[in-house]
């Protein structure tokens, strides 16, 4: 049996329409949790919940309303009885560009987003969490600890996530309960595909960093790492998993791959392209 029972717990999962968060709701519920799902679109939640199966709840909301968190809580409790596992997924990545050159109102919305509406899940959960020695999950990303040149708000907010989490763990203990960060590299879901194969931003990171870094998992390896994670209370989930090794050596590896971004003349060529596409000075070929 796993550390963690899943059989008769209740979850909610934001983010969960499609995608990553679709597939983490299917599988706790294949481990026979009774399982709300909650995304910005109420039908198309509605919709995912019953492909999911019986024993789920849709409920349409955006992570970035505090008061609409506290009221899908609420909603579950009454519903199901408790909730005894929280997994604050839902986020959304920039188009690749410059620090510079990103419009300030899009750098705030992925802040918004992707920290703090994890932080408006954790603070909605955390009174059912303590008191039924259950689990959050906070999904970060590799983006946590690697350089985020050209994507500056989500490595800022995945960076803030992790700090999080670690964090809610330390606090939890005492109370029988946990908190668990999952870390992913390059999932293939619309968001990926979109930020990356389609912006010409995006395009451009493929172009500037080495192809291995860019290799893709699919969501059914993302989902299934995180349930495993909540059956044993794993402090960190890392999918594909060879990126636990660079984070255990991130204060080593980190310098010195700073470094040679800095000195990337692909790195450089990239920046500069996407600097003048913004700009509008960059002739259909991409050449400067």
């Amino acid at each position: 049996m796993p550390a963690y029972d899943l059989n008769g717990k209740v979850a909610l999962v934001t983010g969960a329409a499609r995608g990553i968060g679709f597939e983490t709701a299917r599988q706790l519920h294949m481990r026979g949790a009774s399982v709300v799902l909650l995304d910005l679109d109420p039908e198309a939640t509605r919709e995912a919940a019953e492909r999911v199966g019986e024993r789920t709840l849709g409920i349409g909301a955006d992570v970035t309303d505090s008061g609409a968190l506290l009221a899908a809580v609420a909603e579950t409790v009454d519903r199901f009885g408790g909730l005894d596992v929280a997994i604050a997924n839902a986020g959304i990545a920039p188009e690749g560009a410059t620090t510079r050159t990103m419009p300030p109102e899009e750098w705030q919305r992925v802040v918004d987003v992707d920290l703090m509406g994890v932080w408006h899940m954790v603070r909605a959960a955390l009174p059912q969490i303590s008191e039924r020695q259950g689990q959050l999950v906070l999904v970060a990303s590799v983006a946590a600890f690697v350089n985020g040149a050209m994507l500056s708000p989500y490595a800022t907010a995945k960076a803030g996530v992790e700090a999080l989490g670690r964090s809610l763990r330390t606090e939890l203990a005492p109370f029988g309960a946990s908190a668990t960060v999952a870390y992913f590299g390059w999932i293939d879901t619309e968001m990926v595909r979109k930020g990356l194969d389609r912006d010409p931003g995006g395009q451009r990171l493929q172009e500037a960093f080495p192809e291995w870094f860019f290799r893709r998992l699919t969501v059914d390896a993302a989902g299934t790492a995180i349930a495993r994670g909540v059956e044993s209370r794993a402090p960190r989930v890392f999918a594909p998993r060879w990126w636990r090794y660079l984070s255990a050596l991130r204060g080593v590896i980190n310098p010195l791959l700073d470094r040679r971004t800095e000195k990337d003349a692909r790195v450089a060529r990239a920046i500069r392209l996407i600097e003048d596409e913004k700009a509008g000075m960059a002739d259909p070929a991409g050449e400067r």
